[in-house]
């Protein structure tokens, strides 16, 4: 049974930083594209970065540009979100995703429908 299991999170001050990790178990993350959300309580679940399956394309939305970082490690069947310059309004449960539709090599993905497969998330809280 494949899973993806989300680790890295947890308490930081404002301005801080935190490497979040997605493995998976039971199959290999590099054939599919990936992606990174975040939900705070009592609101829906936003995207927040995408990567292709290459790792040559990627995309961010705009409240965590120029401060996060996706990456991925096919070697460790690894995904990393880097999250810099951390603030109170990052507080969060963040989720990795893969989307297991068909896909090219560069290809990025926003939306929570086009994901197939979902982390237990992974609680990040900073506080100001």
């Amino acid at each position: 049974q494949v899973q993806l299991v989300e680790s890295g999170g947890g308490l930081v001050q404002a301005g801080g930083s935190l490497r979040l990790s997605c493995t998976a178990s039971g199959r290999t993350l590099s054939s599919y594209a990936m992606g990174w959300f975040r939900q705070a309580p009592g609101k829906e679940r936003d995207f927040v970065a995408g990567i292709s399956r290459s790792g040559t394309s990627k995309t961010y939305a705009d409240s965590v540009k120029g401060r996060f970082t996706i990456s991925r490690d096919g070697a460790k069947n690894t995904v990393y979100l880097q999250m810099n310059s951390l603030k109170s309004e990052d507080t969060a449960v963040y989720y990795c995703a893969a989307h297991f539709g068909p896909t090219d090599y560069y290809s990025t993905y926003a939306r929570s429908r086009e994901y197939d497969l979902w982390g237990q998330g992974t609680q990040v809280t900073v506080s100001s």
